[in-house]
């Protein structure tokens, strides 16, 4: 469906209805027009966000574009700071190429302009596609019926993580002019993001400083402020850092260098424009003798050298290689960086290619861009001849960049144009043998094959990851102690877990291949003649035949030349929606060329279905001519490449409890080391041998940090996926799902998501014939009148649409489709009563048209020859009607509205039909020929929640089909009589209302982000209760200027009574007028929420007051008339306010936006789309509960774990160290007995707890380092420690206790003695603290349900807590002498029960009530101490209103 309304700015729109005495507030409120407008028939992918902006998609991308200013700002970058050259700046065009300053970085990072260092966009440089399946992962499978099915979704991992500093450095210039004020990027920020996580004084400060958290803030509807207060609103600081602890900035500055080397350009940075991210290429070459001198480094640290080289490549980079200037390298490569720091290197190839250059660069460069004189002309470039000998390229992620000599800098090929495009007859000759094989050579095979590592690369890639690095080092030391056993068993599951992961990479890349490629057999002219061939021989410039072999998927990137063709392009949008393709003309190849932007409109994508596809008619009323397409982009290049590439190589995402886990180790670590040196003072002292010390001291860390540790972190999430898959939701992006906790606003499209996605007519409104009023409203097409001129309201129903007939079903907008079915008539199309020639005045045929595109007819009416429908003086004997449409204007989103030229069976005159927005009318009917309710009906059905589509139409008299068909369009929308109203009703989904209800219960803020009309899209949100019924909704018009004046000024009127406004500074209602209805006393003015168009969205950007801008973001919860990139901008805006956004959509015009959000939502049947990181099977918001309810269980059960692997390590820890203090240890089955017996499986199944059934009001916490989990983990550690001193200590007091003997300094092997008293106590203690710390950490309600409800849990639980009374109270023989345990006497071993019966309690009366208490304690001293407040976030500071 089209949004007829998109695109006008307000005050157009006020002005053409001012002319018509139309009144401006009311007519700005059309219910014409949809968030689907831009998908349907008329145009591309998304249309204003084509799928060259798709392909930005990027799990992908981060695509922002509100306007060309915006995006040729983002292309143009520094010139290389090099020493004899000129700082410059240049446009970098089409391909964002540029040159990259090192000094205009820095300085400008002071100055807080951010460069193009700062513009970072791309992806996460993942050497591998596959996400990595961990020991826990593969063991869950054993616990969990199909924990890790979506496993299989993994690759695909959709990116598109929140956006920080980076989104602020996109804006134009004159944007920062209101953009919330950004905090240094290299400052910390451990912001809170719940009133749950604020303890003590914190949360009484915000409540002081008049921060609500309260219900009312989440649902917009604020608190009563002082009326004596200025209503002015403090200057806000945005978090830059993904709005506190739930994400952390990843999108970085690029890392600074040392200033460059003099000579030719050796650093360049350059923006990929279709994926929207920017990357840096560095030139190095490698000094022979540091290469060497790294190679004996190698030898000498057994390898060590080279694995901190492979995992650090930053350190590999300056022990060996210097950087160099990309032209003057000899043994050179290319380091690219990408703006999280990531870095990887590419060699420099040389492709044997004796072209001209021409055939890969401009034909010209800019003589500033050509290298200085002085600098030699490179090798293999004739500058007289422009020949080249070779070309040096780079190959980064599946896309070619070349080395232009001229400049000495890299060019993207896939933005080469040829120059010869200038015409479609330029380009129908098709291309010669040569020229193709050229191109090969140049751009490679037309196919999308992804590269698929061999058996032993993946298994060396798996082998090196440090995790694994590790896990073998322990079991060399585990060998070297002799622990054979605990050995074995852990490299038995490490074996089990590669040989897993391998086999499961290794069926994702077939799986991603299979695909990804695509072949099939195609005609393309060669040499003038037509030679059939595989469509991976396609090149750019081919000319392919696309009706000789029957297509069902399109080849490559084709432009079509002739023809006519109807696709699918659900692979890119996500909706099913035919879409119809016409000719390319002559401008639009040009603009192609020379701005590198497609036209949508005649663009066949690479990978959508073919529906349908005609050679252009002939004389002879048939389709003998083929249709014709020029190739435009093959393989990687083309739209579906981006796509699979970005799915490749996700953007990472930056949530911070990720970071604070790999810094917990970090710590854990360090506790290792302090253990380390403590034992082995400790040894040294008693005589130890050193190999015991070194052995016994390095187990100390395999203690502290035990291997299995990173496995954790997945096991809640694997689950969680499991049981999204169960319920019809599919995630390619495991990340996202705990970030989906963290989620504190919803976004939501209306069509389609909200409301059902079939518009059903409610009737129609015509012209009353004896009164200038509407007559009633009509819900049979036989009850309306036919109407007195030869324009007709029911003609207009029957030939104002698009629709096309496919194997006798008419497809095309949902909405004509209704339209159409309304009127009952038939269509009938491609019968063509022959093809008429438009010539220019020269002769030259421009165009071969049918002289009849479709014809429609009333029911029972039969055929005729259409001829005799064009000779309008021909005596025809016949009562049948038929209507054949002759021309038709299609839908633009600018002009809103789409108009046809209709010729009727012996009429003498042609008429025009035009349909749209209803506010568009007033600038092209005359104004005598609106009714007198026109203003009223309208507001009557908008307000109540109707799409509302106006019709009108006129006749011309002697109108020839030639002159029909060299009208303009301005010509034919001009002096026409409006004719009548189509009211389209929109049903809410049953589940819609239920959820919004479950999320406001949960104090979840709501948004709608809509293309629809404002005054509609209020209906529906009032409807589905995202607004309260008795709320205020006020909306902004432009009283002075436009959108695009920079002084305009906005009015903002209460939409039910337009007499009472708000401020236009602080936007606080202003006193109501006196004749309000509502007493004073009882009415709730804060209670109000703002509706906001996309052209006001757009100027408020631009212009509106910092403090303006920041209480509109806050406050609006519906977002109207919004275009694709702006609906895109709103999720930008809200995260970098702070939010956490989740967006759900039907993956249509919205795939930007989807791709934006912390969590998008793709309401799909596809098992898994590109649209989103999540896709619901099921059509229904019901999902969002879902996601937010698995996320946070999610979230909560990694943070369970994590902390329950952090106890069990310092426990053990803690045992060891006792141990130590006299030479003794744990036994190796002691070791694993706890290990393997007690840990994994504990570990395993706490994370089958399933979610609460209710979103609680509070969010989790995301953060490891908050006072909270800090003080819950080391006070279990004090607690465990100290038991586990009393008993090390009371056991010595016992007069049945024997010392242990003193430990032999001389004894062979390295073993430490563990048969002793200590060791028994502290195992059989320790034992109940592994079991006793999981129940206290496996948090029940209010996020997941109690741990009773877990059976796995429960049994592992039960079953280990018998098995440990039974080796206390009774141990077997068996069980003795395997563990070597001491005989402890009978009351010894009550004492010890006691002992962890008082270990239990103390602990679950900490967690319960300690844990807060001294938490909040600590948080007022240390307020008191550093008389400090933690400021809250922006949106609860502006929500506050102070």
């Amino acid at each position: 469906m089209h949004d007829y309304t998109e695109g006008a700015s307000a005050v157009d729109i006020e002005a053409a209805l001012a002319s018509a005495s139309l009144s401006r507030r009311e007519s700005q409120y059309s219910a014409f027009g949809d968030e689907e407008d831009d998908t349907a028939m008329y145009s591309g992918p998304g249309h204003a966000a084509n799928p060259s902006s798709v392909s930005r998609m990027s799990h992908f991308e981060p695509g922002r574009r509100s306007s060309e200013a915006r995006s040729l700002h983002r292309r143009r970058s520094k010139d290389s700071g090099i020493s004899g050259w000129r700082a410059r700046r240049r446009d970098s065009g089409a391909s964002g190429i540029s040159r990259h300053s090192i000094d205009g970085e820095s300085s400008e990072d002071d100055n807080g302009e951010n460069a193009v260092g700062h513009r970072s966009y791309q992806h996460h440089d993942s050497p591998s596609p596959v996400s990595r399946s961990t020991v826990f992962d593969n063991l869950a499978n054993i616990f969990g019926r199909r924990a890790t099915d979506a496993s299989t979704h993994k690759t695909g991992r959709s990116r598109r993580s929140s956006v920080s500093t980076s989104r602020h450095s996109r804006r134009r210039h004159r944007d920062s002019l209101s953009e919330p004020g950004v905090e240094a990027e290299d400052e910390e920020r451990w912001g809170y993001s719940s009133g749950e996580e604020l303890s003590g004084d914190e949360a009484d400060s915000l409540t002081r400083d008049n921060i609500s958290i309260a219900a009312s803030m989440e649902y917009d509807s604020e608190p009563a402020s002082p009326s004596t207060r200025a209503q002015a609103l403090p200057l806000l600081a945005s978090d830059p850092i993904f709005g506190g602890e739930a994400r952390i900035d990843i999108e970085t500055p690029f890392a600074l260098l040392d200033s460059p080397p003099a000579g030719p350009p050796s650093r360049q940075t350059l923006y990929i424009s279709d994926e929207d991210f920017t990357i840096r290429f560095v030139g190095y070459e490698k000094v022979y003798w540091r290469v060497q001198l790294w190679r004996l480094g190698c030898l000498v640290t057994l390898g060590l050298l080279g694995l901190l080289g492979h995992w650090f490549p930053r350190l590999w980079l300056r022990w060996v290689a210097r950087e160099k200037g990309f032209v003057s390298s000899n043994d050179g490569f290319v380091v690219v960086e990408s703006a999280y720091r990531d870095i990887s290197l590419f060699p420099l190839r040389r492709l044997p290619y004796q072209y001209h250059i021409s055939t890969v660069f401009p034909l010209t460069v800019p003589t500033t861009d050509r290298l200085a004189s002085s600098e030699n002309t490179p090798e293999g470039y004739d500058p007289m001849s422009g020949t080249l000998s070779h070309l040096v390229i780079v190959d980064y992620r599946y896309s070619r960049f070349a080395l232009d000599p001229r400049t000495g800098l890299f060019n993207f090929i896939r933005n080469w144009r040829d120059p010869a495009w200038s015409s479609t007859s330029s380009v129908s000759s098709g291309l010669v043998p040569e020229t193709r094989i050229q191109r090969l050579q140049l751009f490679g095979k037309n196919e999308i094959d992804i590269e698929g590592k061999s058996t032993v690369a993946l298994l060396v890639d798996e082998v090196i990851h440090p995790f694994y690095v590790f896990q073998i080092a322990s079991i060399i030391l585990w060998s070297l102690d002799d622990y054979y056993y605990y050995a074995f068993c852990i490299g038995l599951i490490s074996v089990a877990s590669i040989l897993t992961t391998l086999l499961d990479t290794k069926k994702t890349i077939a799986r991603m291949r299979d695909m990804s490629r695509f072949s099939c057999n195609v005609e393309v002219l060669v040499n003038g003649q037509w030679t059939e061939c595989d469509s991976m021989d396609l090149v750019s410039g081919d000319i392919v035949n696309l009706t000789s072999v029957p297509l069902t998927v399109v080849p490559a990137d084709l432009f079509l030349v002739s023809g006519d063709a109807i696709v699918n392009e659900s692979m890119l949008t996500g909706e099913s929606v035919p879409v119809s393709k016409v000719p390319i003309k002559d401008d639009d190849l040009i603009r192609w060329r020379d701005l590198k932007d497609e036209n949508p409109k005649c663009f066949l994508y690479a990978g959508t279905r073919v529906v349908r596809i005609r050679g252009p008619f002939t004389e002879d009323s048939g389709h003998a001519r083929p249709a014709l397409a020029m190739v435009a982009r093959t393989g990687f290049n083309t739209t579906k490449g981006a796509l699979v590439r970005s799915m490749l190589f996700p953007k990472p995402i930056g949530f911070k409890f990720y970071r604070d886990s790999v810094r917990f180790i970090g710590v854990l670590a360090g506790i290792a080391g302090v253990g380390f040196c403590f034992s082995a003072a400790q040894f040294i002292e008693m005589g130890l041998k050193w190999q015991t010390i070194l052995v016994r001291a390095l187990d100390l860390i395999t203690v502290v940090v035990p291997p299995a540790l990173p496995a954790t972190l997945s096991i809640g999430t694997s689950f969680a996926i499991g049981r999204l898959r169960r319920a019809g939701i599919f995630c390619i992006s495991p990340s996202r799902v705990n970030v989906g906790g963290k989620v504190n606003v919803c976004c939501f499209d209306k069509t389609g998501t909200l409301t059902e996605d079939g518009l059903d007519i409610l009737g129609i409104r015509a012209l009353d014939r004896s009164v200038p009023r509407f007559g009633e409203l009509l819900e049979d097409i036989h009850d309306l009148p036919l109407g007195v001129g030869k324009a007709t309201f029911l003609h207009a129903l029957a030939t104002c649409h698009s629709l096309k007939l496919v194997d006798g079903h008419v497809i095309g907008d949902p909405l004509d489709a209704k339209m159409f079915e309304f009127t009952k008539w038939t269509l009938e199309e491609g019968q063509a009563g022959g093809v008429g020639v438009i010539k220019t005045r020269a002769g030259a045929v421009v165009e071969r048209t049918a002289l009849v595109q479709t014809v429609v007819r009333p029911p029972g009416s039969t055929g005729f020859r259409l001829e005799d429908a064009l000779k309008g003086s021909a005596k025809v004997h016949t009562h049948f009607l038929e209507l054949g449409v002759i021309r038709t204007f299609e839908f633009v989103s600018s002009l809103r509205r789409m108009s046809v030229v209709v010729k009727r069976l012996k009429g003498t005159s042609m008429e025009v039909y035009v349909k749209g927005a209803p506010e568009v009318m007033a600038s092209i009917c005359e104004p005598d020929s609106f009714p007198q309710d026109y203003e009223d009906l309208l507001s009557y059905y908008t307000k109540r929640g109707y799409r509302v589509i106006a019709v009108a139409g006129k006749s011309v008299e002697n109108l020839s089909w030639l002159k029909a068909q060299r009208m303009r369009r301005e010509q034919a929308e001009s002096g026409l009589r409006f004719l009548g109203l189509i009211i389209f009703e929109n049903r809410l989904k049953p589940g819609t209302a239920p959820a919004i209800q479950a999320l406001r219960t949960a104090h979840l803020a709501c948004r709608m982000i809509t293309g629809d009309n404002p005054l509609t899209a209020v209906s529906v949100a009032r409807e589905c209760n995202l607004i309260n019924q008795s709320s205020h909704v006020f909306s902004p018009v432009f009283v002075r200027g436009n959108a695009s004046t920079p002084n305009s000024k906005l009015e903002w009127t209460c939409v039910d009574d337009p007499g009472w406004m708000l401020d236009s500074y602080s936007l606080k209602p202003q006193a109501p007028p006196p004749r309000h209805t509502v007493e004073d006393d009882e009415a709730d003015y804060q209670d109000f929420s703002l509706v906001v168009t996309g052209d006001v969205f757009r100027w408020m950007l631009n212009h509106a007051p910092l403090e303006t801008l920041q209480r509109m973001l806050v406050k609006t919860q519906i977002f109207s008339r919004m275009s694709p990139d702006e609906k895109n901008e709103v999720v930008e805006r809200l995260q970098s306010f702070g939010y956490t956004v989740l967006m759900c959509g039907d993956g249509a015009n919205d795939c930007s936006a989807l791709k934006a959000a912390d969590v998008g939502i793709s309401l799909s049947e596809a098992e898994a789309s590109v649209a989103a990181p999540f896709t619901s099977s099921t059509p229904d918001i019901a999902c969002v509960l879902e996601v937010i309810k698995e996320g946070r269980a999610s979230l909560v059960t990694s943070f369970s774990c994590f902390k329950y692997m952090a106890l069990y390590s310092l426990i053990q820890f803690t045992s060891v160290t006792l141990l130590y203090s006299f030479a003794s240890s744990l036994g190796d089955f002691q070791f694993l007995y706890i290990d393997l017996f007690i840990i994994i499986p504990v570990a395993v199944t706490m994370g089958r707890t399933l979610p609460y059934p209710r979103i609680h009001t509070k969010r989790p916490t995301a953060s490891l380092v908050s006072r909270k989990v800090l003080v819950s983990i080391i006070g279990q550690i004090v607690i465990n420690a100290t038991v586990q001193a009393w008993a090390y200590l009371w056991v010595r007091e016992q007069s049945w206790y024997t010392p242990p003997p003193s430990a032999d300094p001389f004894q062979d092997g390295n073993k430490l003695e563990s048969l002793n008293f200590e060791n028994t106590v502290l195992f059989l203690i320790s034992c109940f603290q592994y079991i006793l710390v999981a129940a206290v950490f496996s948090i029940g309600p209010p996020y997941r349900k109690s741990m009773w409800t877990n059976g796995w849990l429960m049994a592992a639980v039960g079953i280990l807590t018998g098995l440990n009374l039974w080796m206390l109270l009774a141990p077997p023989g068996v069980a003795v002498q395997v563990l070597t345990l001491m005989t402890i006497p009978v009351m010894g071993r009550y004492m010890l029960l006691l002992g962890v019966v008082l270990n239990v309690a103390v602990s679950m009366i900490f967690e319960e009530w300690g844990a807060g208490w001294v938490a909040d304690t600590l948080g007022r001293w240390m307020e008191l101490w550093t008389s400090r407040r933690r400021t809250a976030k922006g949106y609860k500071l502006v929500d506050g209103g102070e």
